[in-house]
């Protein structure tokens, strides 16, 4: 059978399908960091929907299937995602990870990300970065790391990528397909922000590396670059 596809929710029909109570994936046993990652991957974008359905060299059809048919096209079409479900693709996981913590345990969304996408999937990395002018290197997302910053109280994504490429001296070798960008948090007992708004856009001009840029003096194309 053909595999059923429902797309992704958008505008007034993701608030009418996604708001309310009993909406959203439903958590069970530590499953905090994996209910938020496939719902910011896969509720309102169709970016990676290659993952429901190409046959990669490395695919893991059972996996694949799970996430299609019991996480991601219930989630679309009536807005919840029962525990079982996750679960299932946990004990799948465990399986394949060979790291039996998976279906009990707290982890960090690029830990699962790198499993499911590079070892299950396997997708080529969705990012190149360079640091420091040293050699580049491929990930599936970028954790924002920074220091506390005082006059950053509510700040936006756009703000803490900015802050987070310049401390690290990082760029972006080209425009990646796919931006995965996890939060800055602290565990449970510390936060650095209470709230991070969302940037509807993100502009990359100036995390690109080699981009022209235009002088902020004179405005033609720039041939020197201050931090």
């Amino acid at each position: 059978q053909t595999p059923e596809s429902f797309p992704p929710l958008r505008n007034e029909a993701a608030v009418r399908v996604l708001r309310g109570q009993m909406k959203g994936i439903q958590g069970h046993c530590n499953s905090c960091y994996m209910d938020a990652t496939l719902f910011s991957l896969f509720s309102c974008t169709s970016v990676l929907d290659s993952m429901l359905f190409m046959p990669f060299p490395l695919c893991d059809r059972n996996v694949q299937g799970i996430l299609r048919d019991e996480i991601v096209n219930p989630l679309r079409r009536t807005g919840f995602v029962r525990a079982s479900s996750v679960m299932h693709l946990r004990e799948q996981l465990t399986d394949k990870g060979q790291c039996s913590s998976f279906t009990n345990a707290e982890k960090d969304p690029e830990e699962f990300l790198n499993l499911i996408m590079q070892q299950i999937l396997g997708i080529e990395p969705l990012l190149k970065l360079q640091s420091g002018g040293q050699k580049e290197h491929d990930c599936y997302c970028y954790q924002i790391f920074m220091d506390q910053q005082e006059d950053l109280v509510v700040p936006d994504v756009q703000q803490l990528v900015e802050r987070s490429f310049l401390s690290s001296d990082l760029k972006l070798v080209e425009i990646p397909s796919c931006f995965i960008i996890q939060m800055p948090r602290f565990g449970k007992e510390y936060k650095m922000f209470s709230k991070i708004v969302p940037s509807l856009e993100l502009d990359i001009t100036d995390l690109l590396l080699d981009s022209p840029r235009e002088c902020c003096l004179c405005g033609d194309v720039a041939t020197l670059e201050c931090s």
